[in-house]
């Protein structure tokens, strides 16, 4: 089972808001390219949305000496509250038989609330003819003015409850005016992932609006093969503050 461990000090400095953002449901794999990943999410808990949202790994080898430190941001550029952002460290230049554990660390600031507007209005799991999984649908712009750099970002989960996979992609064209929609095709070609795949969500986002979470059905319907539902709208307003958390698990 994984393990959460809080470092103290950060308690005593930040009581406020240090339980109110976690980072949830990681673990680590190695691709059928050889890469070695982290993937997990960033859980928002406050009543404010989040923005430059950074997540720190660290890899132990069987030592506990440290072999390598990265950081990356989240996939979903503004996280609001009771929202998830996804994320997705990938390395292609270390041995994965050497590493033994990992810790995570999160870096964070509050931003200002944005409108969220920009809609999956359906979609659909589905495997080509390679055994690549594939979520397809549509997205929407509900709001009064033209949504630029339009992305979708999926989160595949296992059975555990995990994060599995993640994917962001920009559909063509990348914005759309107000009332507007356009097809979206999100694929996920790691074949050693795709068998342990069992939920998934998916959003969308732009430069002005920030995301709304589409949930599907649930895990019977995913793995009949499809999926489709419809989201609501919401607004939060917030203040500006900064925060820092670590998270161990070890292997």
């Amino acid at each position: 089972m994984i393990r959460y461990i809080f470092v103290i000090f950060v308690i005593s400095l930040i009581p406020m808001a240090f339980a109110d953002v976690e980072i949830q449901k990681d673990k680590s794999y190695v691709g059928d390219d050889g890469a070695f990943h982290v993937v997990g999410e960033v859980q928002n808990n406050l009543d404010s949305p989040l923005n430059q949202v950074t997540v720190f790994v660290t890899l132990y080898d069987n030592n506990k000496s440290v072999l390598v430190t990265k950081e990356t941001g989240t996939l979903v550029n503004t996280i609001n509250p009771q929202m998830k952002g996804p994320f997705d460290f990938i390395f292609t230049d270390i041995d994965p038989q050497s590493v033994n554990s990992y810790s995570l660390d999160l870096e964070y600031s509050i931003s200002e609330p944005k409108g969220q507007v920009i809609d999956i209005t359906s979609s659909e799991l589905t495997r080509d003819s390679h055994n690549n999984l594939i979520i397809s649908g549509t997205v929407e712009n509900n709001g009064d003015i033209t949504a630029n750099t339009v992305a979708v970002i999926a989160t595949l989960y296992d059975r555990e409850g995990n994060v599995a996979a993640v994917s962001r992609i920009h559909p063509e064209p990348d914005y759309l005016g107000s009332e507007e929609d356009t097809y979206f095709v999100v694929a996920m070609p790691d074949k050693n992932q795709i068998s342990e795949i069992a939920d998934y969500t998916i959003v969308a986002e732009s430069e002005e609006y920030a995301a709304v979470p589409e949930f599907p059905i649930g895990s019977l319907a995913l793995l009949a093969g499809s999926v489709s539902a419809y989201i609501g709208i919401s607004r939060y307003s917030g203040r500006i503050i900064t925060n820092l958390i670590s998270a161990t698990n070890p292997k």
